[in-house]
């Protein structure tokens, strides 16, 4: 939402109530101009009786030594080149605990202030994310420190002892140094993918692929890692749109859904493609199904979250977060339901998309 230009929330691009975080926008003479669902619900202050009243007196904010925000940071007769206030914690009446960030909006540089736009979030969010992150560190920790274990003992084994061992036990042990590394590289590569997911930097680099090559491709490298031909059915629609993806991106998400059904599916894996047309845009559709016991209804919500796991069979529980990230940044959508068999049905579409050029 643009709100440099004194436009107000009626004619603003989205609706302020739309809005996650509090919104509190003060005009030229600082009277409260926009004051947003998420901010009332925040502060538990009546919107319609913020609206006109003065910024300091609709968020009576204090630092936590008990001293006024507004008269610390004075924004309408402060300091000219100040463009804001970094986000921080402050508190509202009752020692409420808010994290409030401002931006000063200004017609010219160093010149009076236009507008001042307050955001508030709760510090629940951030104890949120804190958790999030502090889990996330724990489950990396745990992941790496098996195979580096494995690798470490592996390595010293063999430089104390190498002439002990014969070329085949020389050779195992190195193999599974092997796969071990690619176990770190993959997990390292998960961690960027997320990283790139939540700043929203994701990059796509479009090119025209042949989805149905490609899940052939991941069928026969299951079948080459030993689980029986009869277990998967491809089957792939006529008339296909003209599709232009990320061939690597894409090859994540078909060899997340399709591993994820064989690890804890049963029975046949479907797996389909066919078009799609709706309001007018074509896109092709993937969905990867199985016969095994599925998804309990009450973790659907969950599925696409971090950490979540659908059994107790290992895996760091980021698959499924970031192969929803890599879809949706194709401008694509996903979802999970219970398939005919009782299983779990894993349906993605795709835009048809244009060349990174035109992107």
């Amino acid at each position: 939402m643009d709100i440099s230009h004194g436009e107000s929330a009626s004619t603003a691009s989205c609706d302020p109530d739309d809005l996650p975080d509090g919104l509190v926008v003060a005009d030229a003479e600082g009277r409260v101009v926009i004051f947003n669902a998420a901010a009332a619900k925040i502060t538990g202050q009546d919107a319609a009786k913020a609206l006109g009243s003065r910024f300091e007196e609709a968020l009576a904010l204090e630092d936590l030594k008990g001293r006024s925000w507004w008269s610390i940071t004075d924004p309408y007769g402060g300091l000219a080149v100040r463009t804001g206030q970094p986000e921080r914690n402050l508190l509202l009446p009752g020692n409420h605990e808010v994290l409030v960030a401002a931006k000063y909006v200004r017609r010219r540089p160093a010149g009076p202030l236009h507008r001042l736009v307050v955001t508030l979030r709760s510090t629940e969010a951030r104890r949120r994310d804190e958790r999030s992150h502090a889990e996330l560190i724990a489950t990396v920790a745990h992941e790496l420190r098996s195979p580096l274990t494995s690798v470490k003992g592996f390595t010293a084994t063999l430089l104390a002892k190498w002439e002990r061992f014969t070329d085949d036990q020389k050779r195992l042990m190195l193999e599974t140094v092997h796969a071990d590394a690619n176990r770190v590289t993959r997990l390292i590569a998960e961690l960027l993918d997320i990283s790139r997911i939540d700043s929203g930097r994701l990059e796509v680099r479009r090119q025209k692929i042949d989805i149905a090559a490609a899940i052939r491709r991941h069928v026969e490298a299951q079948i080459t890692a030993g689980e029986d031909p009869v277990r998967f059915a491809v089957q792939v629609s006529e008339g296909l749109p003209e599709l232009w993806a990320d061939p690597d991106k894409i090859d994540q998400v078909l060899g997340n859904l399709l591993e994820n059904a064989v690890r804890h599916g049963a029975g046949t894996v479907t797996i389909e493609v066919t078009r799609t047309v709706r309001r007018d845009e074509e896109g092709t559709t993937v969905t990867v199904s199985d016969e095994g016991p599925g998804i309990p209804e009450e973790s659907m919500s969950r599925v696409f979250t971090r950490f979540w796991r659908g059994s107790k069979r290992g895996g760091t529980g980021l698959g499924l977060y970031i192969v929803k990230g890599i879809v949706e940044a194709h401008g694509g959508t996903i979802a999970v339901t219970r398939a005919d068999g009782g299983g779990a049905r894993f349906r993605f579409t795709l835009p048809v998309g244009a060349p990174a050029y035109l992107a």
